[in-house]
């Protein structure tokens, strides 16, 4: 598409100092305007991509894909429980299902946790051992204390649950429950101790701040639950493709039951994370145009500087097509320059940025990171082809798009007109 002596030229155009009639300075300014752009468009994305995946992680790490609710019956007395008495059955059902990794029955609740005169409310679950070791990242925590095979013989706490009430694995942790002991004189609280056999953390602020589990028996005693269990965990291979799995998990599990997948749960922060993923991408791409800009401004320059070597070459017989593509190679090679520089740049950041976070936090004096805010422990960060190829090809085309006006309006210049004052 280019001729050896076109590139030359254009080469040669670039290397000119200003004092040649180059724009040595100017091209400098375009080339590190555009590396910076694209650094940040690619450095933002990878943060981006890596708070969804990290996000999503510690979701479905620690918590059900799909959660099976039973409809529920009134009882004698009028109340309606949503407890679910063949919740063995239908753990066996969904347990078959192609793509489902593991079901579960589960008793929930919410009662007291106190200790060291400290009070926290928690949400209780009792599940079996077998069944907590298939919680991914309760089984393999950031960090974790104690031993998951004692659990049977006490429970396990959230990390940060765990600081507040002072306590740690090997001690001991009361748990009160509204919902007791029923008597003549009505239902007084229930209140039992509990050794503390496994502390682990997630990694996610409000999973390590409220979350107890119990042995699946235990908690049926303790919450008033004999025989029967409040709902069904299922997790699958696939998370995200959760949505297909949805029909045949409603069948298995039965017309008295309905589900909710991980993503119903989640619903407002994915929108969230996605709204603010695109007001990011549209505000980086406006700093990448403005960036690319600058070959314009540059080039401009040039075809106003090279006036008598336009008129030269027009006359020795070079067409308006030819001094198009020297000028335009001028300004696209500023961009792809800039653009490699960009891409390698973002690309370092994404992959080191646990030391640069680290440095930063450290120049900062600590604190930086609040986890009880943004839930997740740490700046997470995800390198992905497609966010890199968006970027270069953003960088790219605005630069190519920016460049052919001056290319245009120097091949168009009229050689007696530059050469009429030489």
């Amino acid at each position: 598409m280019f001729k050896r002596f076109e590139m030359m030229i254009a080469w040669r155009y670039l290397r000119a100092r200003r004092s040649e009639g180059g724009i040595s300075v100017m091209t400098w300014i375009s080339l590190i305007g555009i590396a910076l752009a694209v650094f940040a468009l690619i450095a933002t994305l990878a943060v981006r991509s890596g708070f969804r995946h990290e996000f999503v992680g510690t979701i479905v790490g620690a918590n059900p894909h799909v959660s099976v609710h039973s409809y529920g019956e009134a009882l004698p007395n009028g109340q309606l429980t949503r407890t679910m008495a063949e919740y063995e059955a239908v753990t066996a059902r969904l347990s078959d299902l192609p793509g489902v990794v593991s079901a579960m029955p589960v008793i929930e609740g919410q009662v007291m946790a106190t200790a060291n005169g400290r009070n926290a409310g928690v949400q209780v679950i009792g599940v079996t051992l077998d069944d907590l070791r298939n919680v991914e990242l309760v089984a393999q925590p950031e960090e974790s204390s104690g031993s998951l095979d004692a659990f049977e013989s006490g429970i396990a706490l959230g990390a940060v649950l765990a600081r507040e009430l002072g306590v740690a694995a090997g001690d001991r942790v009361r748990l009160i429950s509204p919902d007791g002991i029923k008597g003549p004189m009505g239902t007084s609280p229930r209140i039992k101790v509990y050794d503390i056999a496994y502390v682990f953390r997630v990694g996610r602020y409000d999973i390590d701040r409220i979350r107890v589990y119990m042995p699946f028996e235990e908690a049926q005693i303790y919450f008033n639950r004999a025989g029967v269990a409040d709902q069904v965990h299922v997790v699958t291979d696939d998370p995200e493709a959760v949505d297909t799995l949805a029909p045949g998990i409603a069948a298995a599990a039965g017309d008295d039951t309905y589900q909710f997948t991980w993503k119903d749960n989640a619903g407002a922060f994915l929108r969230a994370l996605k709204m603010e993923d695109n007001i990011m991408f549209v505000i980086l791409s406006i700093l990448v145009l403005i960036a690319t800009l600058n070959i314009t401004s540059g080039l401009v320059m040039l075809v106003k500087n090279k006036g008598r070597d336009i008129g030269i070459l027009r006359t020795m017989g070079l067409t308006e097509g030819t001094i198009l593509r020297v000028f335009f190679l001028c300004g696209a090679s500023i961009g792809v320059i800039g653009t490699a520089i960009g891409v390698v740049l973002g690309c370092l950041f994404a992959l080191y940025i646990d030391p640069i976070f680290s440095f930063v936090n450290y120049v900062a004096g600590g604190g930086v990171w609040d986890p009880s805010v943004r839930y997740i422990s740490a700046l997470p960060a995800r390198l992905e082809l497609g966010d890199v190829l968006s970027a270069v090809i953003l960088s790219l085309t605005l630069s190519f798009v920016v460049t052919i006006f001056p290319a245009r309006r120097a091949a168009r210049m009229n050689p007696v007109e530059a050469l009429r004052y030489e």
